[in-house]
């Protein structure tokens, strides 16, 4: 499938989706808890249904209400091993968090996902849990899936790659059901807000840990999670797509359900787009961008890496020049993105840099374009797609089924704010 895009005039209000992070992981707690846990509002995707399997396959209960709430029966921080192997599909999230719930095992799990999957690292988990007393390894010995753990882990001392603040949030999340205490050294820490995401759910329910300003974790062993009610906060990564699209088009859009207290790191960005020039307006739960005349800054990406693809559009319309650095983790997410939005913004005409950790932008004008490349890659899909709608034109971009990871209502959300958007094969 691809999308076709062309310039429109954009205003409107959208309700954004609930998170994906959040979403992902209320699964696993209320899978890990001793009874029955409710999730109103979760993001309803590709992700979150990988994770829904997932969770199935090690011995959960979850079902779908009439009101579209999810009911989950957890096992009592005792997984069963699954039947078959596990497949994620293309959720890493799920993929590292579950790798640290095959060690709770007294048994062998498999797990593998698509070609994407395939070609992303896992190895910093995959030692950790041999350090933690669990039997883990790689089935091409590259520190990529498919992956194989045999459980029990112990828990211990482990030092951790935080590449990807997944590693980390995979051992957290698992943990406190080890037997024994559980210590971890970080040699670095990408993406703190993902983790800050972790640790707000641990707070929530009650799980004793501590973290030593990001260097060093602790969590208790011999612990048990308790079920929950929950309502999912919303995305604010899927807002990110709408606050560029109001910041480039000029127009105004309003975000409904957005917490400002909430800690996903990607509300940022709603900073960011004011000090570039934006007009944002902040209401109790909602948030309103209005576009005005951009200029260049220079952003330390580290904690907001889902942000560049998006964020690298908006620097095309602002004068001057942008600086996107310090992402080097963008170069091992579903694609390397920082790699992808270079050719594909280099393609429309955008005066760009690649760098190491990240890219350089110039003041450019845009010129639609019906030949760019999605890769299959859901955040650079619709950040090419909210580029094409403020360039004159028809914009194609290929793979778009991808929206559907973690944005299936991308396209509606679209239309609504008066985005001309359409499928052609």
């Amino acid at each position: 499938m691809k999308f076709k895009v062309t310039k429109s005039n954009i205003s409107g209000t959208v309700e954004i989706p609930g998170s994906k992070s959040h979403s992902i992981r209320s699964f696993f707690f209320a899978s890990f808890a001793d009874g029955r846990s409710v999730i109103r509002k979760p993001l309803l995707s590709n992700d979150t249904r990988s994770a829904i399997v997932t969770c199935r396959q090690f011995g959960a209960k979850i079902e779908q209400d009439k009101d579209g709430n999810y009911i989950v029966d957890g096992f009592a921080g005792k997984p069963s091993i699954p039947d078959d192997v596990v497949n994620v599909g293309n959720s890493g999230t799920t993929l590292r968090i579950a790798l640290s719930t095959a060690a709770l095992l007294d048994g062998s799990a498999v797990f593998t996902g698509d070609e994407q999957i395939r070609n992303r690292p896992v190895a910093p988990v995959v030692d950790a849990l041999n350090n933690l007393g669990a039997k883990a390894f790689t089935t091409k010995n590259n520190g990529k899936a498919p992956a194989v753990v045999t459980g029990p882990a112990k828990g211990g001392f482990t030092e951790l790659d935080g590449l990807s603040s997944q590693f980390l949030s995979s051992i957290l999340i698992n943990a406190p059901m080890f037997p024994e205490d559980t210590e971890i050294q970080m040699t670095r820490l990408n993406e703190l807000p993902y983790v800050d995401i972790t640790t707000w759910w641990l707070d929530k329910l009650g799980i004793e840990y501590r973290n030593e300003d990001y260097k060093k974790f602790w969590v208790k062993g011999g612990q048990k999670f308790k079920p929950f009610d929950m309502t999912i906060p919303a995305d604010f990564s899927s807002a990110t797509f709408f606050a560029v699209l109001a910041a480039i088009s000029g127009g105004t859009i309003t975000m409904k359900n957005l917490d400002m207290t909430d800690p996903q790191g990607d509300k940022e960005v709603l900073f960011l787009l004011e000090k570039m020039g934006c007009t944002v307006k902040f209401e109790s739960d909602s948030v309103t961008v209005t576009g005005g005349k951009l200029k260049g800054i220079d952003i330390d990406m580290n904690a907001i890496p889902d942000a560049l693809p998006a964020m690298s559009v908006a620097a095309c319309f602002a004068e001057g020049e942008t600086r996107l650095r310090n992402v080097i983790q963008a170069r091992y997410k579903e694609t390397d993105r920082i790699s992808c939005m270079y050719k594909e913004l280099s393609a429309m005409g955008a005066d760009i840099e690649e760098l190491e950790d990240g890219l350089l932008i110039r003041k450019s004008t845009l010129k639609a374009n019906p030949e760019l490349h999605g890769y299959a890659d859901h955040r650079i899909v619709m950040a090419l797609s909210v580029a094409g709608l403020c360039c004159d034109g028809e914009t194609v971009v290929d793979t778009s089924e991808a929206a559907a990871v973690t944005f299936p209502n991308f396209q509606d959300l679209i239309r609504q704010c008066g985005g001309i958007i359409e499928n052609v094969e």
